[in-house]
């Protein structure tokens, strides 16, 4: 595991996209190095991940600190048009011993595949699973943060609960981070 890359720019910030950095106001984590076979840091995602297709991505993770207990995974979009972003994708709980989720673990209809224990949140389509990228036509480039976060116990929170509220649990409860980003314009 790395230091925390707070004191250097996260990749995922650039002049071409709108929104701030969800991350800046948060609590400064030791990073978790994310990867994916789906796409690489930064770049376009693929049609197959986007919006009607809703296939998520591929993603690991190096393990987290010693004392890890669970992870988490989130999409998060801070370019959308609101005041509040929009979360693709929320899910907790996976436990300290998985450390991928395989291509289209995250579709609504194929929940049942991922570790026992994990807890799958609405996102803001209203759906429990992955909801891709879909940005309004002609509002420019969007950002789409996969975060992975390292948890030393097992969250209690509601599965009616919304994706806001597993981050601001993780903001106090995780002890790693780390953050694999691509983008996506209609």
């Amino acid at each position: 595991m790395t230091s925390s890359s707070r004191h250097h720019k996260p990749t995922y910030i650039d002049d071409r996209f709108p929104g701030p950095d969800p991350y800046a106001p948060l609590a400064d984590l030791p990073a978790l190095k994310v990867t994916s076979d789906t796409f690489n840091d930064g770049e376009r995602i693929p049609e197959e991940q986007l919006g009607g297709n809703d296939v998520s991505p591929q993603l690991s993770w190096e393990k987290g600190p010693e004392g890890t207990e669970t992870y988490a995974v989130t999409c998060f979009d801070p370019d959308a048009p609101t005041a509040s972003g929009y979360w693709h994708w929320a899910v907790f709980n996976i436990p300290a011993d998985v450390t991928s989720l395989k291509l289209g673990a995250g579709h609504k209809d194929n929940l049942l595949s991922l570790p026992d224990g994990t807890v799958v949140l609405r996102g803001d389509s209203g759906i429990r699973g992955y909801y891709g990228p879909q940005p309004p036509e002609g509002h420019g480039p969007h950002r789409y943060l996969f975060a992975v976060h390292a948890v030393g116990e097992t969250l209690d929170i509601d599965d009616r609960s919304t994706p806001t509220v597993l981050g601001f649990n993780l903001n106090f409860k995780a002890t790693a981070r780390g953050i694999l980003w691509g983008w996506a314009e209609n």
